[in-house]
């Protein structure tokens, strides 16, 4: 912004003009005129002058930029001398000494005019260079808490990734810097809370202010709406309930308590059970709420199942394991892209990852019963602190269709796929055979002879009757997979290379 030399239409200062000027200065630093730029505008004005602010190094901060004897300014800028006035070949010029903070050093406020300095005009420099001064310090107080909180977020979303790949070690080390015991637990709730992408960061300060600084709260890197927290203590559950409550449009998931290393799997809970929140009254579900298949198993089979699934990957280092492990668990969950954002990794390192595990496992992963399958096993692996009594005697025996035999899982699953049954366009062909199609809508079309279109509707409208999300593949749609598989709706996945209902026997194309 530059001010001119021109005395039509300016105000001519004088004691009968002070209080005027005074409180036009004034009006500077009311919020909603807090800027460098305009006071120097104002300045060069009521001066009749032109008025330059730059920093020791000659760099242009606000005004115009004057001719300026360097060794003058460095005088200035260093402290040598507060302030400085003379004349110049027609010109008066005067230098004033700007206050910064010490990081970007003092800077200089030059108003250069053609008439001399009379008291009036050097007590509006004087005041206004104090203005400028304290605006310079509140923007720099302003950038600095901006960098102090974005660095913080950072921090937070770091310590996030750390246990989503099981490294609860270097989480806890780097905790303990900024949160002093946060991380001093075996076990902690995974929430996400959802909101406008516009209302977001608002949020996130709400959850903070909620918790009392006693959870993690990240700014969840692939979803913009989400913010999820990691809490450690029991109550925070219902502090973010009550937060939710008194916000419209805002929804919460929340998971059931997991060990920290299980971190990535209470993230996908969380992510589940926000789906479900979006059908409740109230806004929030816990994924504890509903019956999961697993907990229908007999425990000592789905141990030994789980682990003749996994034992390829049993000869990788702990890293190398925990590593791949977290990542196709979160894989199966989420796009490539999101899982990438979540681990702040790239996608094509997300592809590469789950591609190794899906050929140690001899399997594919566009197979949605495999999916589910594959899904089962990782969140049993994690989930198992100690194997139950009697466990290990069977590992790699144990067929799936062993554990989806019993009674009470076919039962819940025969209940679940039943609520489909009462719409008149045969919702429950429609899923099924989108399901055998690895979820694509053009393929399913073709077999049943409809629009794709179609297929897509009725999936969708099969959400809201099973509570639970298709479109978008994760433990919802794996968990309808399953429903199938123990109703004998879809044929047993290929795993380890092999055929359907028979282990040990090798697939021939």
């Amino acid at each position: 912004m530059a001010g001119r030399e021109d005395a039509r239409g300016q105000r001519t200062p004088g004691a009968g003009g002070q209080a005027e000027w005074a409180r036009e200065l004034l009006e500077h630093l009311r919020p909603a005129g807090r800027d460098p730029n305009r006071v120097v505008a104002w300045l060069a004005g009521t001066a009749h002058a032109t008025v330059s602010l730059q920093d020791g190094t000659g760099r242009l901060l606000a005004g115009t930029r004057v001719p300026l004897d360097e060794a003058l300014v460095a005088d200035v800028t260093s402290g040598r001398i507060a302030s400085a006035a003379l004349e110049d070949r027609g010109r008066h010029l005067r230098l004033v000494r700007v206050e910064r903070s010490r990081p970007a050093g003092a800077a200089v406020l030059a108003v250069v005019r053609r008439a001399p300095f009379d008291r009036d005009v050097f007590e509006i420099v004087t005041h206004a260079a104090q203005v400028v001064e304290l605006l310079l310090a509140g923007h720099e107080s302003t950038a600095a808490g901006l960098r102090l909180r974005r660095a913080t977020s950072d921090l937070r979303l770091a310590i996030l990734q750390l246990l989503m790949v099981e490294d609860t070690v270097s989480a806890r080390r780097v905790a303990a810097g900024l949160w002093p015991g946060l991380l001093d637990t075996d076990t902690a709730c995974v929430y996400v809370v959802e909101s406008s992408p516009g209302e977001r960061d608002r949020l996130a300060e709400e959850c903070v202010s909620a918790t009392g600084e006693r959870a993690l709260v990240v700014r969840c890197p692939a979803v913009d709406g989400h913010v999820i927290v990691l809490a450690p203590r029991d109550s925070a559950g219902q502090e973010l309930h009550a937060l939710v409550g008194r916000r419209p449009g805002v929804f919460l998931g929340g998971s059931a308590r997991q060990g920290l290393a299980r971190t990535a799997a209470a993230y996908g809970q969380a992510v589940s059970a926000l789906a479900v929140a979006r059908f409740h009254p109230d806004k929030a579900a816990l994924y504890a709420e509903r019956t999961r298949p697993e907990r229908l198993m007999d425990p000592v089979g789905l141990h030994d199942w789980t682990a003749g699934v996994l034992s390829p990957l049993d000869t990788l280092s702990h890293h190398t394991r925990a590593e791949l492990l977290a990542t196709t668990r979160l894989g199966l969950e989420f796009t490539a892209v999101n899982t990438a954002k979540v681990l702040g990794v790239s996608r094509n390192t997300v592809r590469a990852r789950m591609d190794r595990v899906e050929s140690l496992l001899r399997t594919d992963f566009a197979d949605l019963t495999v999916r589910a399958a594959v899904h089962l096993a990782l969140n049993c692996q994690v989930g198992l602190a100690e194997p139950p009594p009697g466990a290990g005697a069977r590992a790699g025996a144990v067929r799936l269709t062993d554990l989806l035999s019993g009674t009470a899982l076919r039962t819940w699953a025969a209940d679940l796929l039943g609520r489909l049954d009462a719409d008149g366009r045969d919702l429950r062909r429609t899923l099924r055979t989108w399901i055998a199609a690895g979820g694509n809508a053009e393929r399913a079309a073709q077999k049943l002879g409809m629009h794709a279109q179609t297929v897509r509707e009725h999936v969708r409208r099969a959400e809201p009757v099973l509570e639970r999300e298709l479109l978008a593949a994760g433990s919802d749609l794996y968990e309808v997979v399953l429903a199938h598989l123990a109703t004998g709706a879809l044929d047993e996945p290929r795993l380890h290379g092999t055929k359907p209902g028979h282990p040990d026997s090798p697939v021939h194309e």
